[in-house]
């Protein structure tokens, strides 16, 4: 804990993940004191605590780094869960956030007590009071599993659960999901275990890693119109794949970029050597036999469930912050309206890895931050009265749009100035209305 500033003139930053790191560092550059815990023994969320240790980033290192710390020259294209983790702590340590931080310190519930101040309650019993919350607990923790007709027997393995192909061995394996775990638990199942089975409810849009020798995600597309970019990348997956039947697959029933795509042809390749299997979506479940919506069967010893995660917030009270399927109801992307010092960051993926965003990102927000000081209403009530914010309709974020957001963003902030000062007259004169009425 930051030593010689009291807890009620700091924020307290929950979430010591990539973007948890990126808000420490932007408020740390803005003079803004705070404070960093995170429930894991260190810093790198997921990339700590939430992978199997051969896994790899899907999108490259220049769309993942941050644009103002470059990972290692060194690192290849597509660096390791080991390599994320040290690059991670790194920009920890050069930052000077590690002094601010503190590690195995979880939250237990966080309030506020209607005059502006946070209560934050830890789990180790201890109380504290700051002046606002930044919540960047992630998306990656909160396991959600398949909900299924019957009751399976044998042995169900969530992927975030997935240390190593040691888990697999000579088992039958069926896995549910076929995003980019989903794909990574089939790959080592049908190479360690003594068969794979993959089910999928839909098709998926699977895009090459890489094209033309760069990867994918470094190809300048990215600036384009949405039309644009999917047509590109149809084209791309039409002449470096082909049909998704082809392989046993579905073809997907979406747009690319209305569900998230999974990067890479491992599947695809595991399929052609026979090692996996592609089934349809489960009907239901008796013991060790599982029975496809085609009516097919099959035996199976351990289900993965590479079925994505839930997003919540557990330490705040039930219906504070309001989640619809999946897509948090805040404006600009991390302001709730009515609730005044409270920050949700990190909750959307971008489309193409975290890089090129967070960084401005985490700037702007912490340049909003201090701007809350001057204002009366909360930053997300402000933003909700205006006519160009809308509540977000997808957890996917197009990193080149929002960049372009961002920077006409920080345009048209002192304008928040002027709308706090209008609004807060309107509810004033409103408030003396209902005070002179109730007396007569």
């Amino acid at each position: 804990m930051s030593e010689g500033i009291s807890t009620l003139e700091r924020h307290l930053v929950i979430g010591a993940g990539p973007v948890g790191l990126a808000m420490a560092a932007a408020l740390k550059r803005h003079g803004i004191p705070f404070d960093l815990v995170d429930a894991a023994s260190g810093v790198g969320g997921n990339w700590l605590h939430g992978v199997y240790r051969h896994a790899h980033i899907v999108s490259s290192k220049k769309a993942t780094e941050y644009t103002d710390y470059p990972m290692p020259d060194d690192y290849p294209d597509f660096p390791s869960a080991d390599q994320m983790l040290a690059y991670l702590t790194a920009y920890a340590k050069d930052r000077g956030i590690l002094s601010s931080s503190e590690f195995n310190k979880s939250v237990a519930s966080a309030s506020t007590d209607g005059a502006g101040t946070w209560i934050v309650k830890f789990a180790d019993g201890e109380k504290r009071q700051y002046k606002g919350v930044v919540v960047c607990n992630g998306h990656h923790w909160d396991k959600r599993y398949p909900d299924f007709r019957g009751k399976f027997t044998g042995e169900i393995l969530h992927s975030k659960d997935y240390v190593g192909h040691e888990q697999l061995a000579d088992k039958r394996v069926l896995v549910i999901g076929g995003g980019n775990s989903g794909v990574d638990m089939a790959c080592d199942a049908g190479r360690f275990g003594s068969s794979c089975d993959i089910s999928l409810r839909s098709g998926y849009w699977y895009l090459p890693k890489t094209f033309l020798g760069r990867p994918l995600t470094d190809i300048p597309i990215w600036g384009l119109p949405i039309f644009l970019q999917r047509a590109i990348l149809k084209s791309i997956v039409a002449v470096t794949i082909g049909d998704y039947r082809r392989y046993g697959l579905q073809w997907p029933d979406h747009k690319i970029f209305d569900r998230h795509p999974a990067f890479g042809t491992d599947l695809l390749n595991a399929i052609r050597l026979g090692r996996v299997n592609p089934r349809p979506a489960i009907d239901h479940v008796e013991g060790k036999t599982v029975t496809f919506a085609d009516g097919t069967t099959g035996e199976y010893d351990i289900i993965v469930a590479a079925t994505g995660f839930n997003t919540s917030f557990p330490f705040l009270r039930e219906g504070l912050v309001k989640v619809h399927r999946g897509v948090v109801q805040v404006y600009g992307g991390a302001f709730p309206a009515g609730i005044r010092g409270l920050y949700i960051v990190g909750w959307a993926q971008a489309r193409n890895g975290f890089g090129r965003l967070i960084t401005p990102l985490s700037d702007l927000y912490a340049r909003m931050i201090t701007l809350q000081d001057e204002l009366t209403l909360p930053l997300g009530t402000l933003m909700e009265s205006s006519f160009t914010q809308r509540l977000p309709t997808t957890h996917l974020v197009d990193p080149e749009k929002s960049r372009r957001e961002i920077r006409l963003a920080h345009w048209i902030l002192p304008l928040l100035k002027l709308r706090d000062r209008r609004l807060a007259r309107k509810q004033k004169l409103k408030s003396d209305k209902s005070r002179l009425t109730a007396r007569a």
